[in-house]
């Protein structure tokens, strides 16, 4: 393995991306070709790829190499054809996953882009959104170190000076689910960089199990000492490790007034974390920060299939132990006839978070909401 994990491979002289395909982790390790925005669409709503920061920066660079791959074709067109061109392209993007604020944020963005472009030759009106969507992937690295550092900085200050702490976490938030680093476990990262992590905890996260499937992954990758519970087991486990001082999760959607719209059981493990007066902490670029939603009750929660709680699917194991990833096998678990719902996401309200770790700052609630 190399010593940083890519899950986004893109490259500049080709235009070329290839994503890691989540869908076959942790148990193989392959690229998939994503040569335009039906390709990503697709690898959005089946989660191939998922993580609000990572299905933007797929979504834009998707759109980049379809742009690249036809340039000679849309030269040709009118500059007013070619804006609605890539209007349609990107509003098509928006259905992809509509509960992550930042997908839309960065196709709102490059409709600017097109705007001010509106009067450039086709050539040129290409190129500016070519290079907004590169650019947005080299930003999206930055701002999660600097989300990294500001969050570490601010729970070390909670704590004894030289103390090191073990932290919990849910879903995945690391550089499977942003371009690279991470939000959620970028703090953990940053942590265990400045020797004061004791031990990270992550939870499985059912019912898709992107903890067991996804973080434990990058965990073992970055050699950080890690332990995988399940969901039901976070109350006990901070009743028994007093030495867990931090919860941090990722965001999907950030209301104006600081609801969280996160990973389901994010909520349920707020008020658990509040109970054991252990701090909860969101880690969030400012593009997942929605102003126009006021608070979490207007953030539409989108619902998975219900297959997704009744069937498990993975390789099968032999009698030895030996997995035989040539040979996956979907197995049911419930009840035929159950009833189902699957929610993807909840929303924790803003009075059970006590920092929300941006890559400008730490935000504390001020009186009943956080100012952004």
């Amino acid at each position: 393995m190399s010593a940083t994990l890519e899950a986004i491979k893109y490259d500049r002289e080709t235009k070329q991306l290839e994503i890691l395909d989540q869908l076959k982790l942790p148990h193989q390790t392959e690229y998939v070709a994503v040569r335009n925005v039906k390709d990503a669409h697709s690898a959005i709503k089946k989660m191939v790829v998922r993580g609000a920061p990572a299905i933007a920066i797929v979504a834009a660079l998707a759109l980049a190499s379809e742009l690249w791959a036809n340039k000679e074709t849309l030269d040709q067109l009118e500059t007013s054809s070619l804006a609605q061109h890539i209007g349609e392209k990107l509003d098509y993007l928006v259905t992809s996953r509509p509960t992550a604020v930042n997908l839309s944020q960065a196709c709102n963005a490059l409709k600017g882009v097109v705007a001010t472009n509106s009067n450039a030759q086709p050539a040129a009106l290409m190129n500016s959104v070519i290079s907004y969507c590169e650019q947005m992937l080299e930003d999206d690295v930055q701002d999660n170190k600097n989300i990294g550092s500001n969050g570490s900085e601010w729970i070390l200050s909670q704590v004894p000076v030289g103390e090191k702490i073990s932290v919990l976490t849910i879903c995945n938030t690391g550089s499977l689910a942003t371009a690279g680093y991470g939000t959620a476990l970028g703090i953990i990262r940053s942590l265990h960089e400045k020797g004061r992590l004791e031990h990270a905890y992550c939870l499985e996260t059912r019912p898709y199990n992107q903890g067991s499937r996804l973080t434990a992954y990058e965990l073992v990758y970055d050699n950080i000492p890690a332990t995988l519970v399940t969901d039901s087991m976070a109350a006990s486990l901070m009743r028994k490790d007093k030495n867990i001082k931090l919860c941090v999760v990722g965001a999907d959607r950030v209301a104006a007034n600081g609801d969280t719209a996160n990973k389901i059981g994010t909520y349920q493990l707020a008020v658990v974390a509040k109970h054991h007066g252990v701090k909860f902490m969101v880690a969030a670029p400012t593009t997942s920060v929605d102003l126009n939603t006021p608070s979490g009750e207007e953030i539409v929660i989108e619902e998975r299939p219900p297959q997704e709680l009744t069937v498990v699917k993975g390789p099968v194991v032999s009698a030895d132990g030996t997995l035989d990833t040539s040979n996956v096998a979907a197995v049911s678990t419930a009840a035929s006839g159950i009833g189902i719902w699957n929610p993807s996401f909840d929303v924790t309200p803003n009075e059970l978070i006590d920092a929300i770790a941006t890559e400008k700052k730490v935000l504390e609630r001020q009186g009943d909401r956080y100012n952004f």
